[in-house]
């Protein structure tokens, strides 16, 4: 049978998997037939500390509530410096805000200059928007939860590039499984086809569900591009009240305001 850590222990075993790593000791061994070293008696012979970590980051999180495993992933993130663009003049890291335990989750792409400076996201035009969007679906922002692919601000805001996104992305995959929303809203491309690893059109990638780690998530445009082209508002608002039906939320004819 299996042989599980008690949960009260996983947050200091990780911190001494740290502890080794700042070492230079990445590889555990386990002898055949003993628990030690490896999380599960049953868990393969060898184990790098990346995985082994990983493995118990997400068991502390799922033993912890959602507030407390979501400032948990946050002090795991840290002042990171794992990709370039903590070198490309971000201010802060931008994490995440909301409701733990939201129905509803929107993931952006990453921050601009506004978030950058507040340290929060969504708080510029499109974050204005948004708030519009969420509004007019009869709910307020904070019962909502809100991040994005990347916690740091691409230099001019240009979109976040390949490694950035997959560097950074096991942070939100982290968050989603803590929140457990039922519904996830991907806001624009980069969200969409970060999360569902997939490489399409948004008229392709919109105007269907995905089922995605428990939740279900659609695909609408970023109120950013929806600033660009306001003729757009009206399919995206289209694509809120499917979110809406999903939550069981008042079907209205009341699009966002401008």
């Amino acid at each position: 049978m299996p042989q599980k850590i008690a949960p009260e222990l996983l947050p200091s075993l990780a911190d001494r998997v740290r502890y080794y790593r700042e070492l230079g000791i990445y590889d555990f061994y386990r002898r055949a037939g003993s628990a030690a070293g490896s999380v599960d008696a049953d868990a393969p012979f060898s184990a790098t500390s990346e995985a082994l970590l990983t493995s118990l980051q997400t068991q502390t999180t799922v033993a912890l509530d959602p507030r407390q495993a979501l400032h948990l992933i946050r002090e795991d993130l840290g002042d990171c410096t794992r990709c370039k663009l903590h070198k490309l003049g971000r201010k802060q890291i931008v994490f995440g805000v909301g409701n733990p335990q939201a129905e509803l989750m929107f993931v952006g792409e990453g921050p601009g200059a506004d978030e950058d400076e507040q340290g929060e996201p969504f708080v510029g035009r499109a974050g204005q928007l948004l708030n519009k969007m969420i509004e007019a679906m009869g709910l307020r922002r904070e019962q909502v939860y809100i991040a994005n692919v990347v916690k740091c601000r691409p230099p001019g805001n240009r979109t976040p590039e390949r490694d950035e996104c997959e560097t950074c992305s096991p942070f939100l995959l982290r968050q989603i499984d803590v929140i457990k929303p039922k519904v996830i809203v991907a806001l624009g491309s980069v969200a969409a086809k970060n999360l569902l690893s997939l490489d399409d059109t948004m008229s392709n990638l919109r105007r269907r569900w995905y089922d995605f780690r428990g939740s279900k998530l659609r695909v609408t445009y970023h109120p950013a591009f929806l600033l660009r082209d306001p003729r757009q508002k009206a399919e995206a608002w289209k694509d809120l009240q499917h979110v809406m039906e999903e939550l069981g939320l008042p079907i209205t004819k009341r699009a966002p305001a401008s």
